[in-house]
């Protein structure tokens, strides 16, 4: 089977097509380091001024590559496949036999640094909750003290080509202040799994 790869995936990727074959090799070596560590600015930066391209043009090739990467193993692209895959993207014979040479090399470390990431966290089911109020005390007759008491289900599959999953549940109680800055921290990090960069990577990983 071939990749079907889509045009700003293709467009990214070009960059490369016109590069030396050591340079290549670089890139090779950035997107093996991306998967590993994430990605590296510094590099990209360094990279950029010898090309003489902007860093995000750098950044957006080696996403690129590591996109082509994790879709050719994903989809368990024989080398054949992968050969093919390549020569539809328009590569030199020259860059194809890196490009087979690297994939076949770090195939299976590819596979392995994936298995990591996709490992199954635990994640919502269930939310319970109650409003409590203690309204007075002996030392503080008027003292009026507001909690939230929760109820959290968290589910995690129980195998990784399996349906069933376990149940833990986990008791929370806050104050009304710290669940608004809780309820905050929250939208944020929402906001930024919305980011172009979050999608970028949900995308090569899916």
């Amino acid at each position: 089977m071939l990749l079907s790869l889509k045009d700003d995936h293709k467009q990214h990727i070009s960059l490369l097509i016109s590069q030396p074959t050591n340079v290549l090799q670089d890139f090779c070596r950035l997107a093996l380091d991306y998967l590993r560590k994430g990605p590296t600015p510094k590099l990209y930066q360094t990279a950029a001024q010898k090309l003489d391209v902007q860093p995000e043009i750098i950044r957006n090739a080696v996403e690129g590559l590591v996109n082509l990467l994790v879709e050719s193993c994903r989809h368990q692209l024989s080398d054949i496949d992968f050969h093919d895959t390549v020569l539809t993207l328009g590569f030199s014979e020259e860059h194809q036999e890196t490009l087979e040479s690297f994939y076949r090399g770090k195939k299976q470390e590819i596979y392995d640094v994936l298995s990591q990431l996709t490992l199954d966290q635990p994640h919502y089911h269930d939310l319970e909750w109650r409003f409590e109020v203690q309204v007075a005390s002996r030392a503080l007759q008027h003292q009026v003290t507001p909690l939230i008491t929760m109820n959290l289900a968290l589910e995690t599959k129980t195998g990784l080509a399996s349906d069933s999953t376990t149940t833990k549940n986990i008791v929370l109680q806050t104050d009304p202040t710290n669940l608004v800055h809780i309820t905050q921290v929250l939208e944020e990090a929402l906001q930024e799994s919305r980011s172009q960069h979050s999608r970028r990577i949900q995308r090569s990983f899916k």
